[in-house]
């Protein structure tokens, strides 16, 4: 019988807890720093609303998993794992991403071999959560980093997949690729039909007045409007790139990567000690 974790949904876009009820051991998903674009404030509200609901239920973190390098929010691993102890994991294509980015922002303390992160998981790694096994997927194609955390039941597919009526997620970040999107798609629909899966951002379709953040295969097999049974991997791609191209960057692009990439670390300070986050600016002739 397939174990099933107990799941914990804090609606940012949105942040998960899942935990093993037998254990108590618990791990945290993509957890979200505050952070106010305009005014370049951060705070720690969202990640302690977590970490309470975590010491209310009796919960030890052992892990924070993020599902790739975010570039819509930044990461609250490390004060999570300042808390808490626990160990901050990522796929080990998180390589890709620094190496792309570390010329963008001349990041000169990133080296570009995932050592700001306590752990790079392959696919098809296996790890436990408590007594619940949990396994990684690799699935490529919103970024080149994209992972997938199974566990017990429940799938956390990250930015891969939306909600049936919302469909998939974009394939124009640098080293993205709509097919191999579509690819990963169908490596995670062909998981049993009753797997759970966890969404990690909604945006409320049209029509639907609610957020909803959990579906199933089956569901998304059926009436999933980008991807569902039926759909083909050149109609999905032309789709998709048609669509891409009409798309603008996410508003935090620019600071989220540059953090996400250092596991959710600010920049390093500079002389007078304070720390700052980079926009490059290209001028058009």
């Amino acid at each position: 019988m397939t174990a099933v974790p107990t799941i914990k949904a804090f609606f940012d876009e949105p942040t998960n807890t899942i935990a093993d009820p037998a254990t108590k051991r618990a791990a945290i998903v993509d957890p979200v720093l505050d952070y106010d674009h305009a005014s370049g404030k951060a705070s720690t509200e969202s990640a302690d609303v977590i970490l309470d609901e975590a010491e209310a239920l009796g919960l030890t973190i052992d892990w924070v998993l993020e599902t790739h390098a975010h570039a819509d929010h930044l990461s609250g691993a490390p004060y999570i794992k300042l808390k808490t102890g626990a160990k901050v994991g990522i796929g080990e294509h998180i390589r890709e991403v620094q190496k792309i980015f570390r010329p963008v922002f001349n990041a000169t303390d990133v080296i570009g071999d995932g050592s700001e992160f306590d752990h790079l998981f392959k696919d098809g790694e296996r790890f436990e959560l408590g007594n619940i096994e949990a396994a990684v997927l690799h699935v490529p194609g919103h970024t080149p980093a994209d992972i997938a955390y199974r566990i017990g039941d429940a799938v956390f597919v990250g930015d891969t997949l939306f909600m049936p009526d919302f469909g998939s997620a974009t394939a124009d970040f640098p080293g993205g690729d709509a097919r191999s999107l579509y690819r990963s798609i169908k490596r995670l629909l062909s998981l049993p039909p009753e797997t759970r899966l966890f969404m990690c951002h909604d945006y409320k379709a049209p029509g639907r007045d609610r957020y909803a953040w959990e579906t199933t295969v089956a569901e998304e097999r059926t009436n999933n409007v980008h991807v569902k049974d039926g759909v083909g991997e050149e109609e999905f791609v032309a789709m998709r790139q048609a669509r891409d191209a009409t798309l603008a960057a996410p508003e935090l692009l620019m600071p989220s990567i540059q953090v996400n990439m250092r596991a959710g670390k600010l920049p390093p300070a500079d002389e007078n000690g304070v720390r700052y986050l980079k926009i490059p600016v290209r001028l058009s002739a």
